[in-house]
């Protein structure tokens, strides 16, 4: 059998997990006339998926890890997952923000990722508890100088998680006594029942504070954290504005997310500006990216 060049590595992997997870198993020879790969490149792909912990080989196939909901995976397993996803969420959200805004940006991959497309954003003011997202202005900025224009971060203190997060009493003081236009919030699971949650009970008190202090809130979340519970939930879906997530969204939970969110952003889809859809319309009605006006605040 020939292999599909049309598919990259990542993208058969993340095809892969997804059937696995839907199905709660799948064996290798169905994977092969599914992906039109061979067995070799099928067992390579469940090899690699094995060694970032999202899939358990078994005899023949592979089953889906179930994690523990106190499980919280570090940022270098995480960073390897859905790349293609991340990516274009984080150009569209990118495309929210204006110019001389404050902003805040948990922590978290996709969090990350928004961080380098925000770059040529002129005049933002980031606040932050993520270590790798304070990185990526801080490097540009050695790279290329201090230029007109620049972001200015602003790092809070805290204890450092494994997703490389600050949270904490420290945290959580300095974020009280802010105020921002709009949090960009990654998130380790989202659900109608349980909100927005973490495994992390200091990261969730941390994150609630961030929800409290930003006049909007823009969830970042690729397709497998919906129906994702962590321990601790922080907001319910109703705190939430918007949500920016990827075509891997099933049709269902689209449905389902329009009953309680005002806004829901599906990057990539061509069918409208920037795959919109308001609460209003259940069924998909397109509607128009918002960017986030300038505040006075902070």
């Amino acid at each position: 059998m020939s292999e599909n060049q049309n598919l990259l590595a990542e993208q058969r992997r993340a095809l892969i997990l997804d059937e696995v997870r839907r199905r709660g198993g799948v064996r290798v020879n169905e994977l092969t006339r599914k992906l039109g790969v061979s067995d070799m490149t099928v067992r390579r792909d469940l090899d690699a998926l094995a060694r970032q912990g999202v899939l358990e080989k078994v005899h023949g196939g592979a089953v889906p890890v179930v994690e523990a909901s106190t499980h919280e995976p570090g940022f270098e397993a995480k960073s390897g997952l859905e790349l293609t996803a991340k990516e274009d969420i984080a150009r569209t959200a990118a495309s929210l923000v204006s110019p001389g805004t404050a902003i805040a940006l948990s922590g978290g991959t996709t969090t990350y990722a928004l961080a380098h497309h925000l770059l040529d954003v002129p005049d933002l003011t980031v606040v932050t508890n993520s270590v790798r997202v304070a990185d990526v202005f801080h490097s540009a900025q050695r790279s290329s100088g201090q230029r007109q224009g620049a972001a200015t971060v602003v790092l809070t203190g805290g204890v450092r998680t494994p997703s490389d997060s600050l949270v904490g009493p420290v945290a959580d003081q300095a974020i009280g006594a802010l105020h921002f236009d709009v949090l960009f919030l990654g998130v380790h699971g989202i659900s109608p029942e349980a909100g927005l949650s973490t495994p992390n009970l200091a990261e969730a008190e941390t994150n609630r504070r961030l929800v409290q202090s930003a006049r909007r809130v823009i969830v970042v979340a690729d397709h497998t954290k919906w129906g994702t519970v962590g321990l601790s939930s922080f907001a319910t879906l109703t705190q939430v504005d918007t949500l920016v997530t990827d075509a891997g969204l099933p049709a269902h939970a689209r449905t389902e997310i329009s009953e309680h969110l005002h806004r829901l952003v599906v990057a990539g889809e061509p069918e409208s500006a920037a795959g919109a859809y308001d609460a209003e319309d259940a069924t998909g009605g397109a509607a128009s990216a918002e960017a986030v006006e300038p505040s006075a605040d902070l």
